[in-house]
């Protein structure tokens, strides 16, 4: 029997979990405010406070680093790569601290994962966020120095999706979705065939989120990128992390944001506003597919929000059948793709440069 610990660190939580096989056994989710996240001027600056929080898990359940077969940890944004299952390198961890251009939580988790493991058990990372399917025509963006880039929950999303087809009783690579995942960042996206073909950036594009702008008027932006009111960095946490719900309600919980928008009319109107933007998005990939959708799959810590999916229902039923997959099930496959690494069904990506 194989024991695997998962590791999932999102832009405001810290996920992790005991896996026998594919059983879970412990889990917990370590949530991060606003304020406490602020106190890092960079992304990286966090790994000890979420790594002291996983090994306080272990010891409070038990364990010893020894006890697991393996870490499985979330994939960070590397540079574009095909789906599968990667063994975490030297080269993969530099790369996440020092090299790669995006600011994700997901690049602490094979960090993470390197340090704990210190050479004694294998870490692998599964299906990053940085897979890329994009047809020609998804990448051009407006302007040639400037090319779309496929960024999204795709451990999530295609893990969902899998359920999907097989709840409708359908080949996985002969469906065609369009899957949406409401976390602290929305990821919105077409899959034709078992590929994302197109899929908003949830850092740069697509509707604003929790904590972040989605997308902006770029005359508006270039305004104040050159208004000397923020330096880049700060500009950058603006839109990736004090954006969407956090700037006009200031919180990155919709669960907040629903009870103030129950006596408070402009709480009411931000919040319809992200439903309205999500729906928007989702009605954009139904013409990336044609109109051919087998179904919209709706998954993510939002989705368990009725009142709130109702909204969006209330825009895009008319598209396709609408699947509710509420919250994650991101570690369940983490844990799988370790584990068919560990029982030899399938053999560990190496990931280069």
């Amino acid at each position: 029997m194989y024991r695997i610990l998962v590791i999932n660190p999102g832009s405001t939580s810290t996920k992790i979990a005991v896996f026998e096989e594919n059983k879970i056994i412990v889990s917990e989710e370590v949530t991060h405010s606003t304020e406490e996240l602020d106190k890092y001027n960079r992304l990286m600056d966090q790994i000890e406070l979420r790594k002291s929080e996983i090994v306080e898990f272990i010891e409070k359940y038990g364990y010893k680093m020894t006890d697991f077969d393996a870490i499985a940890a979330r994939g960070g944004v590397l540079p574009p790569l095909e789906s599968g299952t990667y063994k975490v390198n030297e080269e993969m961890v530099d790369y996440l601290k020092d090299k790669t251009k995006i600011e994700h939580a997901s690049n602490l988790a094979a960090v993470i994962g390197w340090e704990l493991a210190n050479n004694e058990i294998p870490v692998f990372i599964t299906d990053p966020v940085s897979v890329d399917e994009f047809i020609p025509e998804s990448r051009i963006s407006g302007i040639p120095e400037i090319e779309r880039k496929s960024l999204f929950h795709a451990l999530n999303m295609k893990s969902v999706a899998r359920k999907a087809a097989n709840e409708l009783k359908k080949n996985y690579e002969e469906c065609n979705f369009i899957i949406v995942h409401l976390g602290g960042g929305i990821s919105i996206g077409a899959q034709r065939k078992g590929k994302m073909i197109d899929v908003n950036n949830a850092n740069d594009e697509g509707p604003f989120s929790p904590e972040r702008t989605g997308e902006l008027p770029v005359g508006d932006l270039v305004k104040i990128a050159f208004s000397k009111k923020y330096d880049k960095r700060e500009l950058k946490k603006r839109y990736i992390g004090k954006g969407g719900l956090v700037a006009y309600l200031g919180t990155n919980d919709l669960r907040v944001a629903m009870k103030k928008a129950e006596h408070d009319d402009y709480a009411k109107k931000v919040v319809e506003a992200m439903a309205y933007q999500i729906s928007k998005e989702i009605g954009g990939m139904a013409a990336v597919l044609k109109g051919d959708v087998d179904a919209i799959i709706i998954t993510g810590g939002m989705a368990r929000n009725e009142i709130f999916i109702d909204m969006i229902k209330q825009r895009v039923s008319k598209i396709a059948l609408i699947m509710l997959y509420p919250g994650s099930f991101e570690m369940e496959a983490l844990a799988e793709g370790a584990l068919r690494i560990l029982k030899s069904e399938e053999k560990a990506k190496e990931w280069k440069m």
